[in-house]
Parts: C-alpha cells; sequence; structure tokens
C-alpha cells in the first residue's frame, strides 16, 4: 500500500476534525474565565435583591389605610413585571453598551450577541444581567411610595416605562458603564445611593408636586393599617440588601465580605439613632421609627459599602436618621404629600450617603485628593438629582395632562383596592 493512501484519510480527518478541536478549545478558554464561587455569589445576590421588592410592598403596604393595601402592594409587583421586560428588550443595552458617557446604544437589545460564553469580569454576562436588572426592578419601585394612595395604575405604567428609559437607564451608565462620565470623573457610588436612591426620591418628589396631596381627613391619612407588615417588610428589606450590597463588588472577596458586614452596622445605628430622636421629639419610640431608621441606615451605605470600614459605617448611620427625619418634617412645611416618605429617607439619606462616602472612604480613588473627591461627589449628586427632579416632573405633567395619573376622587375616597382591582386587601368575616 502506497505511504500517500494511508496518509490521505488521516490528513482528511485532521482537516475535518480541526474546527472542532479549535472550538473545544476556545470554549475551555472561555469557560476558565468564569469563577464558579464568583458565579455562585452573585446568583444568590440577585436573588436577595430580588427578595428586595416583596419587602418593599410589604413595608409600603402596611402604612397606608386598609382600603389601599393592595393597590401599593400592586406597584411593586407591577414594576417587576413591565421592568423585567424594559430591562430585557433594551434597558440593558442602554445602560452597559457603547462608548457614549452619557447613554447606551441598542448593541445588547434582547441580549443580542451574548451566550453562555459571554462574560463580565469573572461571571458570565448573563449573571451580570440579572443582577443590575434587580436594581432597575426595585428603583421604579421606590417611587411608588411619595405617590401611593391616588395614581392610576395605568399611569403608573407608563410613568415607570418612560422613566426607567430616560431617567434610570442613563443615570446607571453614567456612574457604572465603562465609559460613563461620573465613573470617569472618579465619583464613587458602590452599590447605587444615586442610581437607586437618590434619583428615585427625587422623581417622588416631582411626582408628588404635581398630582398634589392626598383627599380625606388629615388625622386619618397617616393612619397604618398593619404595622406588623411594615415590620416584617423592613427586615426582608434588609436581608436582601446584603446581597444588594455585598454583591456589587461582582466577586467573592473581602470586599464582599466588608460591605456586607457595614450592611448590618449602618441599618444599627440608624434605627438606634432613629428611635432616642423620635423619643426625644414625641416621647414614644414607635415600630414604624424603627423600621424607618433601619431602612435610613440601609441607604446611605448603599453607595459607601464598598469603601467604608467599621467606624465610618457607624458614623453614617448614626447622622443619618436626623437627616431623614427633618426632611420628613419638612413635608409638612412645604405642604407637599410624600405618601410614604420616599423622597425625605431615599432623596434625602441617598445624597446624604453619597456626600459622606467621599468623607469615610478609606481609600481615595486613584489620582484623587480629598478635595477634588469631594467635588466629585458633589457633582455626582447635584447632576443626577437635578436631572432627575426636570425629566420626572415633565414626565409626570404630560401624563397628568393627557391619560390623567391622578385617580377621580370618588374613587380615591372609596378606595384604590375596590376601584382598580375589584379585590379588598382584608375580607374579615
Amino acid at each position: 500500500m502506497n505511504l500517500h493512501m494511508v496518509l490521505r484519510p488521516v490528513l482528511l480527518c485532521f482537516f475535518l476534525f480541526l474546527p472542532t478541536f479549535l472550538m473545544a478549545e476556545g470554549e475551555a478558554a472561555t469557560t476558565n474565565l468564569i469563577d464558579k464561587s464568583d458565579t455562585t455569589w452573585m446568583l444568590v445576590s440577585s436573588a436577595l435583591v430580588f427578595f428586595m421588592i416583596p419587602g418593599l410592598s410589604l413595608f409600603y403596604g402596611g402604612i397606608v389605610r386598609s382600603k389601599n393595601v393592595l393597590s401599593t402592594m400592586m406597584h411593586s409587583f407591577v414594576a417587576i413585571i413591565v421592568m423585567t421586560l424594559q430591562w430585557t428588550i433594551f434597558g440593558y443595552s442602554f445602560a452597559f453598551s457603547g462608548d457614549n458617557p452619557y447613554i447606551g446604544n441598542f448593541d445588547l437589545a434582547f441580549l443580542d450577541g451574548i451566550d453562555v460564553h459571554s462574560t463580565k469580569g469573572s461571571i458570565p454576562t448573563y449573571v451580570h444581567f440579572l443582577f443590575q436588572g434587580m436594581f432597575a426592578l426595585i428603583t421604579p419601585a421606590l417611587i411608588s411610595g411619595a405617590i401611593a394612595e391616588r395614581i392610576k395604575l395605568s399611569a403608573y405604567i407608563v410613568f415607570i416605562l418612560l422613566w426607567s428609559t430616560l431617567v434610570y437607564d442613563p443615570v446607571a451608565h453614567w456612574v457604572w458603564a465603562d465609559s460613563g462620565w461620573l465613573l470617569k470623573m472618579n465619583a464613587l457610588d458602590f452599590a447605587g445611593g444615586t442610581v437607586v436612591h437618590l434619583i428615585s426620591g427625587i422623581a417622588g418628589l416631582s411626582a408628588a408636586i404635581v398630582i398634589g396631596k392626598r383627599k380625606g381627613d388629615p388625622g386619618l391619612l397617616t393612619h397604618p393599617n398593619n404595622m406588623t407588615y411594615t415590620l416584617l417588610g423592613s427586615g426582608l428589606l434588609w436581608f436582601g440588601w446584603f446581597g444588594f450590597n455585598a454583591g456589587s463588588g461582582l466577586a467573592v472577596n473581602g470586599l464582599a465580605a466588608r460591605a456586607f458586614l457595614v450592611t448590618l452596622i449602618a441599618p444599627a445605628a440608624a434605627g438606634a439613632s432613629w428611635l432616642l430622636i423620635e423619643w426625644y421629639h414625641t416621647k414614644k419610640a414607635t415600630a414604624l421609627g424603627a423600621a424607618s431608621g433601619i431602612v435610613a441606615g440601609l441607604v446611605v451605605i448603599t453607595p459607601a459599602s464598598g469603601f467604608v470600614g467599621v467606624k465610618g459605617a457607624l458614623i453614617m448611620g448614626l447622622l443619618v436618621s436626623p437627616i431623614c427625619y427633618l426632611a420628613i418634617l419638612l413635608k409638612g412645611k412645604l405642604n407637599y404629600d410624600d405618601t410614604l416618605d420616599a423622597f425625605g429617607i431615599h432623596g434625602a439619606g441617598g445624597a446624604f450617603g453619597a456626600i459622606l462616602t467621599g468623607i469615610f472612604a478609606l481609600e481615595l480613588a486613584e489620582g484623587m485628593t480629598f478635595e477634588s473627591q469631594m467635588m466629585a461627589q458633589i457633582i455626582s449628586v447635584v447632576a443626577t438629582g437635578f436631572y432627575s427632579f426636570v425629566v420626572s416632573y415633565i414626565l409626570a405633567f404630560v401624563i397628568e395632562k393627557t391619560i390623567g395619573f391622578r385617580i377621580e376622587e370618588d374613587k380615591e375616597i372609596t378606595g384604590l383596592d375596590q376601584e382598580i382591582h375589584g379585590e379588598k386587601g382584608y375580607d374579615i368575616r
């Protein structure tokens, strides 16, 4: 048998299977980039942040009047439905694609170009999409706290869809995308003090100003229907917040452990501070005060959780309660109706936390002095807060003047549970 007759099938097989060998080698190289521990932790963190949304619904639902408890809780669950679709179709792409410093593009719309081998750092890109998506889901739900008990469900859906597209996605791009202008300015925001809390609180304030105050006896407007819901909700928020903050480093390491630690310390300090202030002011230490203090502490530590240590977290927690307490008292002086104090806690607490991050950070951003770091923090607060207020006000105004943001007065008096959903939160027989 001739040599070429032996080599011919061997060479044929070699060239036929060469692409397969190369592809397998490429897949192995991609797989090696994925850290299984980081991926596991980020999947768990994503689930923890998702769990915060039902927690928020309980927190908000317990504070409103019984005739509006379902409506208020539905705002959180509707946000899950609407924002999951928005984030999948184009929201993630707007937030994290492209080289523009202000907004992404459609490159990642419908997650095009992403597969099981795509990575973001040491985790699959799918996991990055999921984790960041949970932030996008809960942020519009926070807004609902400022305008609860008097809005149409249809108008709320339109508002959060447009708001997330025009406000949340661009601001997330500014702060967290590689090309974002605030990230390049070295503004520090580890887990969303500006991106999540400040802009949602500001949006709630602007919408509340547009649609006006609730109808009814002022003494009954602030009578919670179920404080056990609110306490349980605050506990679930705290539980989920460990993933919210400790997951924002996108890895399992000492940084995640410290972020987890300060997420325990700051809310505890804020809760104690709030109860002391409340006792001094009213001679009562209420369950609502404890829950509010805990959430304020969670808000203030969010932007700082990856940058501060134990002492910084403790001081930030102690300081945020008087700030948020005064912000809540301010609504009576300025005559606006922030139903569940979304601005008083999330807006004021988020801004305060972003500023304090520059003060208590253990290490400044690379190449920054204390003065330049503080300037970057202030610019980030002013820019994101102002942008959110202007766009949110315009959106709320246009919706109110077209399809109507606020529900009719007779339906508001009857209660949104019955008028919108045809159901009751409590049917005790």
